[in-house]
């Protein structure tokens, strides 16, 4: 399987991970507002101080973005480009945003696809401080009670990034049981999904959220990805028993590579590793 170098040496434990409660609902945010903000208000009107999210149809303004790039010190594997500001009203494809903190502040980890007002598509990873609602739009959201993602030094990746921390309950309804997760670099996204619930007894999981990174990848479609650094958003995940019984992750996702190129569809089992990070929710279903 393809692997990818890190400057620091791996940590033992390749799934970070914090067993929670949680709730899926939905909600509108707000024109005017931060992109941080509206989140993080929509959450917090539900009484839960961190989740995550996924959207389609949205529109941004002012906005900043970054997409992945390679490394110009050699201190990362790889890094993010210059700050793009797109003049107007941009229009987001789709989005997965994780809510969490970092420094004590909220703070959020965003990657997507869409159409800036020149027409020109594009995608990475959305800016917290320099993102607007320019108009109302609805997102999906899953709440987290008992876990918050946590921005931290990681040794291994020389970034600061999200990972699951256990908190105090803020006693909002919640419907299921959930585990924020986050997978270490280099090992088979489905794969490791697949491996954790059969170690927790999970027989069925939905994903909520989804932001990470894969070494290229591979499609079910035929599709391929070769430059090695990628900014993907989870559109839609599942795992579930095949007729044999075993569990299979099937993982839907939209992603963009250094160079400029966008993809999307089902990833291939066994042959998508992950790069830097991958943050989620499972939501379980049995």
């Amino acid at each position: 399987m393809r692997s990818i170098k890190q400057p620091g040496a791996p940590v033992t434990e390749r799934i970070q991970w914090v067993e929670a409660r949680g709730r899926a609902f939905s909600f509108r945010l707000e024109a005017g507002l931060p992109l941080l903000e509206a989140a993080r208000r929509g959450l917090a009107a539900e009484g839960f101080a961190g989740g995550v999210l996924n959207f389609t149809l949205g529109a941004l303004g002012p906005f900043g973005y970054v997409m992945p790039a390679l490394s110009k010190t050699g201190e990362n594997a790889a890094f993010y480009s210059d700050t793009y500001r797109p003049a107007g009203v941009t229009r987001t494809r789709l989005g997965s945003m994780t809510l969490g903190t970092r420094d004590g502040a909220p703070f959020f980890h965003c990657h997507g696809l869409w159409t800036e007002a020149d027409g020109k598509a594009s995608g990475g990873h959305m800016l917290p401080d320099e993102t607007v609602v320019a108009e109302p739009f609805e997102v999906q959201a899953f709440g987290v009670d008992g876990a918050m993602f946590a921005a931290d030094p990681d040794p291994e990746t020389n970034f600061k990034l999200f990972g699951p921390v256990a908190s105090a309950s803020s006693g909002a309804r919640t419907t299921s049981r959930a585990f924020a997760l986050r997978l270490r670099p280099n090992q088979d996204f489905a794969g490791c999904l697949e491996a954790f619930c059969r170690a927790k007894g999970i027989a069925r999981a939905k994903i909520h959220g989804g932001v990470g990174s894969t070494i290229g990848a591979r499609f079910a479609h035929g599709g391929v990805i070769e430059p090695f650094a990628t900014e993907l958003a989870i559109s839609a995940g599942t795992i579930a028993p095949t007729a044999s019984g075993a569990l299979e992750a099937a993982l839907d996702v939209a992603l963009i590579d250094y160079t400029g190129g966008i993809a999307e569809g089902r990833l291939i089992r066994g042959d998508n590793p992950v790069l830097m990070t991958m943050e989620l929710v499972l939501d379980v279903l049995e």
